[in-house]
């Protein structure tokens, strides 16, 4: 049997007069509490019917009609038939459609027609008077650079004699590169303005002629001269250039449209005179 204190609530299993923490008598007023079976019929404990409560509105919310009734297996484990829901469900063919050959053309630049195109490229208009040969043109070139050679050192004699002192260290040899740069340069610019033709090349019998053959003009000459200090500045670059032009012409041939020949240059027609617009130096 199980007493309770009616004063501080403690349990008390064994069967006694008064309560063993606060010594109070635990029947009073002559009245005896009815005893508290722990393993009362018909009763259960607070937290089954909390459990039973929920579990029901659990199952009211899942919309089961019957609460009593026992959960249907769900078919997880069911493997559907794939071999019968492919026969039952063709996949669709699309209509065959032949495809027409279509041809796609890709222009980068539009078509251009140079048939009627002017052709600005330098070359010679007559075979009466062709291009002088490289051999003899090198020949020509090897003597105007030993007159430039001779030149260099008699200016450099000169310049010792005067009491200067060559003295070989890398700032010199700039100096010497560039004062031989500028003989050249001079050289080549004189003769050719002034006599249409390099001491080399007189001797060796060649002229500068225009493209149609007759002698050129001041403005030609001068711009052949200043190919010449073009192609001195590239290092000799653009003398080199007649072994793969086409026409075996260097830059100053390019850019003043004038070349070298052996042949005698065609005179004007009905005049054994030059035309006032091509006056030279050297013609006069």
């Amino acid at each position: 049997m199980i007493h309770i204190c009616p004063k501080c609530g403690a349990l008390l299993l064994e069967d006694a007069q008064n309560c063993a923490f606060c010594d109070v008598p635990l029947l009073e007023n002559c009245e005896v509490p009815q005893p508290v079976s722990a393993g009362a019929a018909g009763e259960q404990p607070d937290w089954r019917r909390e459990v039973a409560r929920r579990l029901d509105e659990y199952r009211a919310r899942r919309r089961r009609l019957h609460l009593d009734d026992p959960e249907t297996e769900l078919p997880l484990f069911t493997e559907p038939n794939l071999e019968e829901e492919f026969h039952e469900r063709p996949r669709p063919r699309l209509p065959h459609r032949q495809r027409k050959a279509e041809r796609v053309e890709i222009r980068i630049q539009p078509e251009l027609d140079f048939s009627s195109a002017h052709d600005d490229r330098a070359r010679p208009q007559t075979a009466l008077v062709p291009v002088a040969g490289l051999p003899e043109r090198r020949i020509a070139g090897t003597l105007d650079a030993l007159f430039l050679i001779l030149a260099y050192a008699g200016f450099l004699g000169l310049f010792r004699s005067l009491g200067g002192r060559i003295i070989f260290e890398r700032v010199d040899a700039i100096v010497y590169l560039t004062a031989f740069y500028l003989l050249y340069a001079q050289y080549f610019f004189i003769f050719t303005t002034f006599a249409g033709a390099t001491p080399g090349m007189q001797l060796r019998g060649l002229t500068v002629v225009r493209l149609d053959g007759t002698l050129p003009d001041t403005r030609q000459l001068l711009w052949r001269s200043f190919g010449y200090i073009l192609s001195g500045a590239t290092l000799f670059l653009g003398f080199l250039w007649a072994r793969w032009d086409e026409d075996h012409f260097t830059w100053q041939d390019r850019i003043s449209q004038t070349y070298v020949t052996a042949a005698v240059p065609i005179e004007e027609e009905d005049s054994l005179e030059i035309h006032p617009g091509r006056h030279t130096f050297a013609h006069k």
